[in-house]
């Protein structure tokens, strides 16, 4: 059977797509990354699959309205024939336009154990909130922020003494096994 296209969005560095190339790689997963879309033309995650032979797109979104730059950014999916697109520190939230042209076929990676801490600063909200435990999410992306169906977490423990830099470093590690097994599933239903 063919693997699934994926195109990983990103907006940093890339280490989520960095697992989802590495699982992808070790050969058991039904997927392949076809193309990486940054709105950072600079980004780290660009270079580092640029270096590695993975298409690329980057389309700053300076300059552009949001229409015009997901117009774009759907033109690079639909010409390098992408089946599925997975967010993997995509910091722009997508129109509903967008999500309604890919429906059911968006993952992400969010920083929290949703539906708690919803957006932006969740390490130091769980943290401030007292909670005992923090973690990460792989959800269906929908218009909603953050409010798509949660295909499944992993639980970090909040220590004593953790600051947002210490959790956010712990539940990273936890997003990197989480995220490629989900989007593997995610993709053979």
């Amino acid at each position: 059977m063919a693997k699934q296209r994926v195109a990983v969005l990103l907006s940093g560095r890339g280490s989520n797509m960095q697992a989802i190339v590495e699982a992808a790689a070790a050969g058991h997963a039904p997927y392949e990354v076809a193309l990486v879309v940054s709105d950072k033309p600079d980004a780290g995650g660009i270079a580092w699959a640029d270096a590695r032979g993975i298409p690329t797109f980057a389309c700053a979104a300076k300059g552009r309205t949001k229409a015009e730059h997901e117009a774009a950014i759907d033109a690079a999916l639909r010409d390098a024939d992408i089946a599925f697109v997975a967010l993997a520190g995509y910091m722009r939230i997508l129109s509903a336009d967008f999500v309604a042209r890919w429906e059911g076929r968006i993952l992400n990676i969010h920083p929290s154990l949703l539906p708690k801490y919803k957006g932006l600063d969740t390490h130091a909200r769980a943290i401030d909130a007292g909670d005992k435990v923090a973690g990460c999410s792989v959800h269906v992306v929908t218009a909603e922020l953050d409010a798509g169906d949660v295909l499944g977490r992993a639980v970090v423990p909040i220590l004593a003494g953790d600051t947002p830099e210490m959790l956010a470093s712990r539940v990273l590690k936890a997003e990197h096994r989480l995220y490629p097994r989900l989007l593997a599933e995610f993709v053979s239903r």
